[in-house]
């Protein structure tokens, strides 16, 4: 899920505390990956950012974000808010690693309703990503800030989708009343691992992509979402609000049942994939979320406010499963998260509002990683 307006975002932290086929060729879609090996002047890096090199903005303008790495790492699927391409509210995209300046990339949902959490599927060829078209071809509206505290939309007109790369829908995965979006792909293509309210909390599931065998992985009050498996497939890394006092429990239920919830206070946890060995792995306060797993397996990167007084800014950290050597990564003075890797484990892809000119525009951003 993605924030929008990520500065209007932080000020508010600061007072509360997820078209038509381009006519790539796999071939092509190759060499423009070579292409991006190219050295280049890195003036999009800061000189802290001894991790990221050649760090290429691949986006410009609109509100881009959640771009995930094809299994050949030839392609990013991204969703985005962009008057210019007609998505008013966020829909979903494909572009190869070079990215598409100065064009629309091709539009792969329906261009009705609102999208998120986009992923390739096994082979390449099709797409998995939340929308809610078949409950109104309008953008859903935006939930007001509440008692002046920002909060997220749980639209109970999510379902689950599959889609190829021309926009036409292959399948619909989920077909139950209630929010079903979040979805992310095991690495070796057999299960999906999404957030729903089936169960009347916002709880993992998993499921295989043929439809069997699904499961309810976590089960404690709180906003579990944002999960994506380890590199071996055995693990689930996500993020978490658990409310722990009476009243903050009361104050969860009362905006669910609104629709909403505040992600102003979420930390990051570990489980088995089915769900055995829960552990919360961070403990920093503020907003801790959009964690990803290193190459490795044995660290994870995720996007956080909690270095900054009054939550204003968000950086990327890495860190070790078991909490210990937490590093930033990424120094925008204002946003920059959903980091992911290329399975090859040579490229991060993100999102940062860097050299936008001051404007709010977020922008999909591509680094070759350093350890």
């Amino acid at each position: 899920m993605k924030i929008q307006h990520f500065g209007l975002l932080a000020t508010l932290l600061f007072f509360t505390a997820c078209g038509s086929d381009s006519g790539t060729t796999d071939q092509q879609a190759k060499n423009d990956a070579e292409t991006v090996e190219t050295e280049v002047a890195d003036t999009l890096r800061y000189e802290q950012e001894t991790h990221l090199k050649n760090i290429r903005q691949l986006t410009f303008g609109g509100d881009n974000a959640e771009a995930y790495f094809s299994f050949d790492n030839t392609k990013l699927v991204f969703q985005a808010a962009n008057e210019n391409w007609d998505a008013p509210c966020d829909q979903i995209f494909y572009m190869p690693l070079t990215g598409y300046e100065g064009q629309r990339p091709p539009m792969l949902s329906t261009g009705k309703g609102r999208t998120t959490c986009s992923y390739f599927m096994p082979g390449d060829s099709t797409i998995l990503y939340a929308s809610t078209h078949l409950g109104g071809e309008e953008c859903p509206e935006t939930p007001p800030v509440v008692s002046g505290k920002y909060v997220w939309p749980i639209y109970e007109s999510y379902d689950i989708f599959v889609a190829d790369l021309e926009g036409n829908i292959k399948q619909q995965l989920t077909d139950h009343p209630g929010y079903d979006a979040e979805a992310t792909l095991s690495p070796d293509g057999s299960k999906i691992v999404f957030t729903s309210t089936r169960s009347g909390d916002l709880e993992l599931w998993t499921v295989n992509v043929d439809g069997t065998e699904l499961t309810q992985v976590t089960d404690e009050l709180g906003y579990d979402g944002g999960a994506f498996f380890s590199p071996d497939g055995t693990k689930l890394i996500f993020r978490a609000s658990r409310p722990k006092t009476e009243e903050a429990k009361a104050t969860y239920k009362a905006l669910l049942a609104e629709g909403v919830v505040q992600p102003t206070a979420m930390e990051i946890f570990i489980c088995n994939v089915d769900g055995s060995d829960l552990q919360q792995i961070t403990d920093l306060g503020g907003a801790n979320w959009a964690p990803y797993f290193h190459p490795s397996g044995e660290k994870i990167l995720f996007s956080t406010n909690h270095h900054v007084e009054g939550g204003r800014q968000f950086n990327i950290f890495a860190m070790n499963l078991d909490g210990t050597g937490l590093q930033q990564v990424t120094f925008d003075q204002t946003f920059d998260a959903f980091p992911m890797f290329s399975y090859d484990g040579k490229y991060l892809v993100f999102s940062s509002n860097r050299y936008n000119g001051g404007t709010r525009d977020t922008n999909v951003f591509l680094a070759e990683w350093q350890d």
